[in-house]
């Protein structure tokens, strides 16, 4: 782990990937190229409440939402567990939505072109139920921002994260920082 301040990277124990690419840099973090599942594994763990993934220079092979998973062990969590707010902003328009489900949408939306988005976890690795609140911003129709907020409601702690975008590639870095109390 190295220290960056208030922030410590979270050098994944290992990285699972289907596609072409994924890997760990030198500075802890995961390069990834067209994949269809990213999974980190080992980077929430007990020295750290909260959390902090930023996902950058994300291109896509077509437009559609990323999702997260929470995982342990090497294994997803599969079941109806999520339930999410957002608020979105593009261009003059704005819209607004609830929903439940199996996967988070607060990885945002990709596009043909770079985007970003931050997820604060609250709690991943405790034995309680995770809240997490992420923004999205990307360039279709000039700027565009989402805003999401959710819970995932199982008791239970997670070591790791899956993100998946709903359909066709994703290609980008990601990394995960510990937030020092």
């Amino acid at each position: 782990m190295a220290n960056t301040g208030m922030l410590v990277s979270m050098k994944p124990t290992s990285v699972d990937h289907s596609g072409t690419s994924a890997s760990v840099n030198d500075n802890g973090g995961v390069d990834f190229s067209a994949v269809t599942s990213l999974s980190l594994n080992g980077v929430f763990t007990s020295d750290y409440d909260n959390y902090l993934i930023v996902v950058n220079d994300i291109n896509s092979t077509g437009t559609q939402p990323r999702l997260i998973r929470l995982r342990d062990s090497g294994t997803d969590e599969l079941g109806n567990y999520f339930t999410q707010q957002f608020l979105r902003a593009s261009s003059t328009s704005r819209t607004a939505g609830r929903s439940t489900g199996l996967n988070f949408l607060g990885m945002g939306e990709t596009s043909l072109v770079a985007a970003g988005v931050h997820v604060a976890v609250y709690g991943p690795n405790l034995a309680q139920p995770t809240a997490f609140r992420s923004v999205d911003v990307h360039g279709e129709s000039n700027a565009r921002i989402t805003d999401y907020a959710g819970t995932h409601s199982l008791s239970t702690a997670y070591d790791g994260f899956t993100i998946l975008p709903l359909a066709n590639t994703i290609t980008g870095k990601v990394a995960v920082y510990g937030i020092r109390s």
